[in-house]
């Protein structure tokens, strides 16, 4: 049974920066939106304290959030909230991976994206896995 962390907020609309702000970190931290205000990501302690600052932000700017731990009872295709956490994941990987096959690649900002992938890769994806070692061994490569 997979667990879950599962946000719901309001936040006053104007100023509307506040709201732009936590949709950013929103997106930023990978979480998928299941209602307008209502967001999840998978449970770990990192994105438990993500959620629980991002509420806290919340509130400071005129909003209520609530946070909830949840277990998932039930869904009709069990798989597919995970594939909408993994799907972009992979995509970002793929990415990296052709940049990596090009003479003029500049493997520092490669490296970055693979970290802000990686930060997103919550079921730790063999992809990720196999993208990591082409970096490192470009690197070396690199280096020789």
């Amino acid at each position: 049974m997979k667990r879950w962390l599962l946000l719901v907020y309001k936040i006053p609309r104007e100023p509307s920066a506040g709201r732009v702000r936590v949709w950013r970190k929103l997106k930023q931290l990978g979480a998928i939106a299941l209602q307008d205000a209502a967001w999840v990501l998978p449970h770990t302690s990192r994105t438990r304290e993500q959620f629980q600052w991002l509420s806290a932000e919340i509130t400071a700017r005129g909003g209520d959030a609530i946070l909830f731990d949840a277990d998932q009872a039930y869904a009709t295709d069990s798989e597919s909230l995970q594939k909408k956490f993994s799907e972009p994941v992979k995509m970002e990987y793929r990415a990296i991976l052709a940049a990596l096959k090009k003479k003029d690649r500049d493997l520092s900002d490669l490296s970055k994206r693979f970290q802000n992938a990686q930060q997103r890769d919550y079921f730790n994806s063999k992809l990720g896995r196999q993208t990591r070692e082409k970096l490192l061994a470009a690197d070396r490569g690199q280096k020789s």
